[in-house]
């Protein structure tokens, strides 16, 4: 790819709005999930005790169990939320950018 059709592609706004606008989606869900994972973490480093109860009287399984189910549930649903965005209107800003470029 040469350097005009490069400046083309940077100069369409429909480039400019993809890339901000997934970079921003990105960075938020990013954010989301760090959030809850850091949260756990801290959570086992300070307080481990919480995690450690068990579900009811003499259970094994501890609160901790479902805590980290829900924290991989989380994830897959932020996965899907992304995949979604992006099969719609991420793939349409894309293919509408690939058209500009075929007229050239």
């Amino acid at each position: 790819m040469n350097k005009e059709t490069v400046e083309k592609i940077k100069s369409n706004p429909d480039y400019q709005k993809l890339v901000s606008t997934r970079s921003s989606f990105a960075v938020k869900l990013s954010i989301m999930m760090l959030a809850v994972y850091f949260t756990f973490i801290l959570l086992i480093a300070f307080d481990p005790a919480v995690l450690g109860t068990p579900l009811s009287g003499g259970s094994v399984t501890t609160i901790g169990i479902p805590v980290g189910i829900g924290i991989i549930i989380f994830a897959i649903i932020l996965t899907g939320i992304y995949t979604k965005r992006a099969n719609g209107e991420f793939d349409e800003l894309s293919n509408n950018v690939k058209n500009s470029i075929k007229e050239i």
